[in-house]
């Protein structure tokens, strides 16, 4: 059973930067993407970043040029530098493992809030 577990939330002010880490417990196939999700309050889930084995990289508009998504495949561990943070950036992070079939693996989440 894969679990991943989110490290690295917390509160910063609006220009700051901040950097979640993810680490995926089981086996994480060459196959899998990592990535991150986030969800502000009344919001849908909605994607942020994810990352391929080989280091692909697909990011939101909304933060593409702030964020970055890295990944240490030794390690079942995917990053998230977050730069430039703007109140709008507050929500629960989530990361997750994503797998052929639309299985996907959810952590619990890590909440960013972001002061203006």
């Amino acid at each position: 059973q894969v679990q991943p577990v989110e490290f690295g939330g917390g509160l910063v002010q609006a220009g700051g930067s901040l950097r979640l880490s993810c680490v995926a417990s089981g086996t994480i196939f060459s196959t899998d993407v990592m990535g991150w999700h986030r969800q502000a309050p009344g919001n849908q889930r909605e994607l942020v970043a994810t990352i391929t084995s080989g280091g692909t990289t697909n990011y939101a508009d909304s933060v593409k040029g702030r964020f970055t998504v890295s990944r240490d495949n030794a390690k079942n561990t995917v990053y998230l530098q977050m730069n430039s943070l703007k109140p709008e950036d507050t929500a629960v992070y989530y990361c997750y493992v994503g797998r052929a079939y639309g299985v996907n693996y959810w952590g619990k989440g890590t909440l960013v809030t972001v002061s203006s």
